[in-house]
């Protein structure tokens, strides 16, 4: 097998390993894995507005509207207007959506910590160097 083709089933099983570990630790929250994304991108940059929300996630404003609606009406979220722009409507987490984006990011953070365990600092230092610039490449 090629070198890119182990690293084409390298990245692949990642990924389902990652997504099947996502899923796991929101299954039971009462929160699907969108609307676990939207609180991930809010609880680091919020608040924010819906049309800058929608461009980070990479989803349509449509399909934000949605997401939003449901976690405001969980109580993770809410509107309000913008201060300087009357026709942005800014989003961001309640109390309810902090708690729930502090948990979940300190379980990213225990993954993180236990998938490098086995390498060194400066490994590590590659690593992110090599995850930032395929995260730029899209």
């Amino acid at each position: 097998m090629s070198p890119l083709n182990k690293l084409n089933q390298s990245v692949i099983e990642f990924y389902e390993k990652l997504s099947s570990w996502e899923n796991d630790i929101v299954r039971g929250k009462g929160i699907t894995l969108p609307q676990m994304h939207t609180l991930e991108v809010l609880g680091s940059q919020q608040p924010m507005r819906m049309k800058e929300l929608a461009q980070g996630m990479g989803i349509t404003t449509g399909t934000l509207t949605v997401l939003v609606d449901r976690l405001e009406s969980k109580g993770f979220v809410c509107r309000k207007p913008h201060d300087s722009d009357r026709r942005s409507i800014l989003v961001e987490l309640t109390e309810s959506g902090e708690a729930m984006f502090a948990e979940h990011d300190r379980l990213h953070l225990r993954l993180i910590d236990e998938l490098t365990a086995e390498i060194s600092d400066s490994e590590r230092e590659v690593f992110l160097s090599c995850l930032e610039k395929m995260n730029k490449a899209f």
